[in-house]
């Protein structure tokens, strides 16, 4: 038996608004980007530093929760799987682009402070949802975390 895994995980900021629609058949989808970035010394020993841009697309109650809660500009931990998405545009040429299908997020700073700046996650932002077969989306619980501070953390 062969053994794949299909995982993502991202912590980055948000670098638009969530785009929240439904589906002909009442399913809320919500798609955005988050930005990552690296840095690396390069043989000369300058500091280069890199942006990747990551599509996210959430379904069913994360995608409810990310219409309120996420914002342009907010850091966010977005867990998930890998998918391809193609269409063929207006002009006949076939595109693809690679997605993030978001089964799990966390806010990682408070909502109305600057990005880098937060103490904790909002604490309904945590949420699961699941595609089942056929492209329909079956919703698993949606659980609110409660709020942690600094003074909570362990170390």
């Amino acid at each position: 038996m062969a053994f794949s895994l299909n995982r993502a995980q991202v912590i980055g900021n948000v670098t638009r608004d969530p785009e929240v629609r439904q589906t002909g058949g009442g399913q809320m989808v919500a798609s955005f980007s988050v930005a990552t970035n690296s840095s690396w010394m390069d043989k000369a020993g300058q500091r280069q530093e890199k942006a990747e841009f990551h599509n996210i697309v959430l379904w069913g109650k994360l995608a409810e929760i990310a219409q309120q809660y996420v914002k342009k500009g907010r850091k966010i931990f977005v867990e998930g799987r890998m998918q391809t998405h193609d269409w063929e545009g207006e002009d006949g040429v076939k595109r693809m682009r690679m997605e993030i299908i978001g089964e799990n997020i966390i806010l990682l700073d408070r909502s109305g402070t600057p990005t880098g700046e937060g103490e904790a996650y909002e604490p309904a932002s945590s949420a699961k949802s699941d595609e089942s077969a056929g492209g329909d989306v079956a919703q698993k619980t949606a659980t609110a975390e409660p709020e942690v501070t600094l003074d909570d953390l362990p170390f």
